[in-house]
């Protein structure tokens, strides 16, 4: 608990962690409940930073702030959507393994940004600091901190997800979906249609996650920039149900556990792999819990 909310500070980078983090688990949940198992939010995000980076690199010197802040949205989105559309496609068309599909873009995503890094930068592993004089395409500061603009994104995102998949035609033919593609053939859904939009949203999602990373808070890429969240994002999913609401809790115990696991680590003067380890045990007895209860249920 200190770790994570043992000062103002602490507790600002632990609600900022906990609202990325969130937000790519919401991204990828909609194709989840589809039964589309998208492992590739972790490239959709990067190549949403990338397009944001691109845009503040190319455009910053160019045009007025606000409306430079609007063409990296569009950009971030587009690029993400295009990331999530790709695998979308496939499985419709040819009837591809998604998983395989998604898990291969996220390697493609960090070979172009570690590409056009090079290019852009020469042999430096990052771009640095991205328009540090002018804070040309930059997000204003809310309340006196960065990560607050994230926060209020994510929260808006989480209650339109929410009554996207539960009270909507769209989110109903996602369920209809997930539960059987044959059933929802008889009733007159289009499967190719619901798999490659609901990718497209879903990607989409990540791409805007991807431009509040970069635009927002790190004002950088690297091939690093999503430090594994995209992952974690399916654990998150998965133990919440698909449930964006119950998400908010799973995604804050995940957000404790590290943040705290990393305080002991300093405390104790131990490595930073140890706390990923801690991590990792308790996550495991979590998913053996679950294991073991759904087997009580069968039996």
């Amino acid at each position: 608990l200190y770790g994570a909310f043992g000062t103002s500070r602490k507790s600002w980078v632990t609600f900022h962690n906990l609202a990325i983090l969130l937000g790519i688990s919401l991204a990828v949940t909609p194709a989840f409940k589809m039964r589309f198992w998208n492992i590739g939010a972790e490239g959709q995000v990067l190549i949403g930073c990338l397009a944001t980076a691109a845009c503040m690199i190319c455009l910053g010197d160019k045009l007025p702030n606000g409306l430079l802040i609007l063409i990296m949205i569009i950009a971030a989105i587009a690029a993400g959507a295009l990331w999530g559309f790709l695998p979308a496609f496939f499985k419709a068309k040819w009837n591809t393994n998604e998983t395989l599909f998604t898990l291969m873009m996220n390697y493609v995503a960090t070979s172009i940004v570690a590409c056009m890094t090079n290019i852009m930068r020469g042999q430096a592993s990052s771009l640095g600091t991205l328009n540090k004089a002018t804070k040309a395409g930059w997000f204003p500061v809310i309340m006196g901190q960065r990560y607050t603009i994230n926060i209020i994104v994510v929260i808006v995102l989480t209650f339109v997800m929410y009554a996207y998949l539960r009270f909507s035609k769209q989110g109903y033919e996602i369920s209809v979906v997930g539960e059987s593609e044959n059933t929802a053939r008889y009733a007159g859904i289009n499967v190719r249609r619901v798999t490659v939009r609901t990718m497209l949203i879903s990607g989409a999602i990540c791409g805007l996650i991807g431009l509040l990373l970069t635009s927002s808070t790190d004002h950088t890429m690297t091939t690093t920039i999503v430090d594994g969240r995209g992952f974690t994002a399916v654990m998150v999913s998965w133990m919440a149900k698909s449930n964006p609401i119950i998400m908010i809790f799973v995604s804050l115990l995940l957000v404790v556990l590290n943040r705290g696991a990393g305080e002991i680590s300093t405390a104790f003067g131990l490595n930073r792999s140890f706390s990923d380890i801690l991590t990792g045990i308790i996550l495991f007895f979590i998913i053996g819990c679950e294991s073991v209860s759904y087997t009580h249920l069968r039996a």
